[in-house]
């Protein structure tokens, strides 16, 4: 057995590598339809024979498309079951379910034809897929305080490799278009059991059984670069956010005169260098940290620094999967040529996986550098911006503009989320309150199968009105977030200065 540092940096590996094959692979469904398509399948539901690369017909393509659909939410909803589990029975138990879950989704696709029109072994086995991505992938996030000094970086792989795990059907489409369609479905599943039993392996082996720390520690390594217990973390005594010697001892000083040692929610004495790293955060996030972080979560959800977040997020998650999953139809639509289509959807097959590993220092910096209230406010404008791009007709290049803004703008929206709920309710809640968001929003997300249908039949294949519904939404709702919180923040202001 390696000696324990060893140990740490192997298993930070090992993480890192599964969640590049199995993390987010779903989210690779723009090229993995390409394949399906290929390989006939749902092409029984067509009046006309499957010919091998043609355009699916409206049928299969929504029913393809509900694969996604229904897929990408329950992505989402097992948010909270992982964290129970996670919370209850330890990282290694949540691996086990995850692999055993990728494990069968892989079963379902190698015997699919067999399986196939008694039960639906595609959709079955995507959604298993699925469910097994966030058990493998959230239960990596307690590594990062396995060297607590690196804990930003090790996030910051594991999230690049969720972000780039939607690749893997990239490579298998190059590989099937370009060098052998005898890659099969059934054949390449089969020789994706290995990610898996790998898995599996490591989680009987070098993985730890119970977590380094809780998701909520996690957030606030990431956030203050302080531990649970409000002290600096090894190797860390340098965090931008913390005092010189000098700040210190004047804090120190001054906190002690004032006697300023509130409890926090758990019950636990909040340390000098914590209420002086939270004074920090609370200036440098424009006053939006600390909002509601003494409040019990069942509070937090009932206000609208809650509802307003969660239709906010729900209208963007919807957005962005509705995207993925009809880039193909779309592009064809408004570009009026085939070629030109099949072009666009190849470069946002390399360009998605990509945009999350390039955009993460550049949003590290926005994050470190602009207030909350700003951070919003340009996440809320690039979201409409790419929504403006998708309703240009017969430009490649707005088009093209579109879907680089998208690639950036999908990261930059799951980690600005994750951001303000942290700063928001607090690190105590953390958990319960972004699985609840991130859960109600996958459900919201079924009603993607709806505009598609509506797309597909009502608009005769034109996503120009389920498009300039979603802005307008969008706009209406990002209006009413960022005015909701300078009305609150300035209120706090206004308090303080009382």
């Amino acid at each position: 057995m390696p000696s324990d540092d060893r140990l740490r940096k192997l298993q930070v590996i090992c993480a890192s590598f599964w969640c590049l094959l199995s993390a987010g692979i779903i989210f690779g469904f723009a090229a993995f339809k390409i394949v399906l398509i290929e390989e006939g399948v749902y092409s029984d539901l067509c009046s006309d024979p499957h010919v091998p690369g043609e355009k699916a017909c409206v049928k299969q393509d929504l029913k393809l498309n509900y694969m996604f659909t229904v897929s990408a939410g329950l992505t989402n909803v097992m948010a909270l079951p992982v964290g129970y589990i996670l919370d209850h029975y330890g990282p290694r138990i949540s691996g086990f379910i995850g692999s055993i879950g990728i494990s069968m989704g892989a079963l379902f696709f190698i015997f699919a034809k067999r399986l196939y029109p008694v039960i639906d072994p595609y959709l079955i086995g995507y959604m298993f897929l699925a469910a097994g991505g966030p058990f493998v992938f959230i239960s990596c996030f307690q590594l990062a305080n396995s060297f607590p000094a690196k804990s930003g970086a090790i996030l910051a792989v594991l999230t690049g490799a969720f972000d780039t795990s939607s690749a893997l059907f990239l490579g298998y489409r190059l590989f099937y278009q370009k060098i052998s369609t005898s890659l099969t479905l059934g054949k390449f599943f089969t020789l994706y059991l290995t990610v898996p039993a790998f898995i599996f392996i490591c989680q009987c082996t070098i993985m730890p059984s119970s977590s380094y720390k809780s998701v909520a520690a996690v957030a606030r390594t990431a956030v203050e670069g302080l531990n649970e217990e409000g002290q600096f973390i090894d190797g860390n005594r340098d965090a931008a956010i913390l005092p010189d010697d000098e700040e210190e001892r004047q804090f120190l000083l001054a906190s002690n005169s004032r006697g300023e040692r509130r409890i926090s929610v758990s019950g636990r004495r909040v340390s000098v260098l914590e209420a002086y790293a939270e004074g920090r955060l609370e200036e440098k996030s424009g006053g939006l940290f600390g909002i509601l972080h003494d409040q019990p979560a069942l509070t937090q959800i009932k206000t609208p620094w809650f509802y307003l977040m969660l239709i906010f997020a729900a209208l963007a998650m919807l957005r962005v999967n509705y995207f993925i999953a009809t880039i193909r139809t779309q592009e064809e639509y408004l570009l009026g040529d085939i070629k030109a289509a099949i072009r666009i959807n190849g470069i946002f097959d390399i360009l998605l996986p990509l945009g999350g590993v390039i955009s993460i220092p550049f949003i590290g910096i926005i994050l470190d550098h602009f207030q909350s209230l700003t951070t919003l406010a340009l996440l809320a404008n690039l979201s409409v911006v790419i929504g403006l791009f998708g309703l240009v007709k017969h430009s490649f290049l707005a088009n093209l503009i579109g879907i680089v803004l998208f690639v950036v703008y999908r990261p930059f929206y799951y980690t600005v989320v994750s951001d303000y709920c942290s700063k928001v309710f607090g690190f105590q809640t953390f958990g319960t309150i972004y699985g609840l968001l991130t859960c109600l929003c996958g459900i919201f997300n079924l009603a993607q199968s709806k505009l598609d249908a509506y797309t597909h039949t009502t608009f005769k294949m034109n996503p120009g009105p389920i498009n300039a519904i979603l802005v307008t939404l969008t706009i209406i709702s990002t209006a009413s977030l960022i005015q909701y919180i300078r009305i609150q923040l300035r209120l706090r202001q206004h308090g303080n200065t009382n």
